[in-house]
């Protein structure tokens, strides 16, 4: 249903767990980031229980359906399967996409993470709808990132193959967006610049206007 509007669905891409901020609950979170133009809603969570992110998971993808946007799970093509997302997120050492495709269905959204150019190759060959390149910049909010790598190798991708969707992830927050989007991405994926913030949807808004006036 999403995989041919990929381009606009990547602009703002929240990367979630079901852990809430202070006063607002995960859900909460993310109907406020949605209101502040939130585009793609990634479910990633490898701390709580399964029995604990399911209702979670539901509620978050209900939220994504009544706005209308994509909603894919990290990393388990299982669970994406029992929340009956769009799609998944896939790592260079998780399933590989090609497979995850044939569990999913023609039309599920496979997006795979690129930290170099020969790790780009693969996700290609494994019919990645969009890339993540990352981390851009160094970022506390996922322990394995590895090293920041900067803004170069989303425009390499990007003159490699034109109209491959990329979003650039790690580390990436309104004082920095502007540069991954002018270096080829069509968006920013964030996780603290919203899920940690006292106005997620004024966050989410910020990261929004960066992306129109880019």
């Amino acid at each position: 249903m999403y995989r041919s509007s990929l381009h606009e669905s990547l602009a703002v891409y929240l990367v979630t767990d079901t852990a809430g901020y202070e006063q607002f609950s995960a859900a909460q979170i993310v109907r406020e980031a949605i209101a502040g133009g939130v585009t793609l809603v990634q479910l990633r969570d490898k701390q709580s229980q399964l029995r604990d992110v399911l209702p979670a998971g539901r509620e978050i993808r209900e939220l994504c359906r009544s706005a209308g946007i994509p909603f894919v799970v990290n990393d388990r093509v299982d669970l994406a399967l029992l929340l009956e997302a769009d799609g998944v997120h896939v790592g260079q050492d998780d399933l590989p996409g090609l497979e995850a495709r044939r569990l999913l269905g023609p039309d599920a959204i496979v997006g795979i993470s690129a930290g170099t150019m020969e790790e780009a190759e693969w996700a290609v060959s494994q019919g990645a709808d969009y890339l993540g390149v990352g981390p851009v910049y160094a970022t506390a909010s996922k322990s394995d990132a590895g090293e920041a790598i900067g803004t170069e190798l989303i425009a390499q991708i990007r003159s490699r193959w034109p109209h491959l969707p990329l979003v650039g992830i790690g580390g990436i927050h309104a004082g920095n967006a502007a540069p991954v989007l002018a270096a080829g991405a069509q968006g920013v994926a964030v996780i603290s610049a919203i899920t940690r913030q006292k106005n997620p949807q004024a966050a989410a808004k910020g990261l929004a206007e960066i992306g129109r006036c880019t």
